[in-house]
């Protein structure tokens, strides 16, 4: 099983990758046992889709990796946490833990246009059995988005 913490410094390294990149600074890895299934960025910028968010990439490759729409017992580390629609798809892949550092509030603060719907509040409503994980390595992903605004050539927020 991976560790949490591993995961998590996997996303932020990807997330790094997608800041030289000049996309928005957030990070995505899937693990499913001792196998990582997926490490993605953020891409909305460079693919011009507003819904390719870290974690909608991640799991589109994480299901092309298992070969279905399923990730069953998959463990999730986000360098932010998921907002509504990336939330939404976690639960219908069927992941079973999500792990974030940064909060919405966070990505707010930084100048993202977020809905301040925290995912918690979502998945008690919607009565979805994700395990989710706050405040891993939180001040490194809080430290992403002051990377990201020292050497963004672009302010798309």
């Amino acid at each position: 099983m991976f560790d949490p913490y591993d995961l998590m410094h996997l996303a932020i390294e990807r997330c790094r990758e997608g800041i030289a990149a000049n996309q928005s600074p957030f990070g995505c890895a899937i693990a499913i046992g001792d196998r990582l299934v997926a490490c993605e960025h953020n891409l909305v910028l460079a693919s011009t889709d507003i819904t390719a968010h870290a974690e909608i990439q991640a799991i589109r490759s994480a299901c092309h990796a298992v070969g279905g729409i399923f990730l069953d017992g998959a463990v999730v580390a986000s360098t932010t946490e998921p907002c509504p629609m990336c939330t939404a798809a976690l639960h219908w892949a069927r992941v079973k833990t999500v792990y974030y550092g940064a909060s919405i509030a966070d990505a707010a603060k930084a100048g993202f246009n977020e809905l301040h719907v925290p995912a918690a509040d979502l998945l008690r409503l919607g009565q979805s059995t994700i395990q989710l994980v706050p405040d891993i390595l939180a001040d490194e992903c809080r430290q992403l988005f002051a990377e990201w605004q020292a050497n963004s050539q672009m302010r798309v927020y």
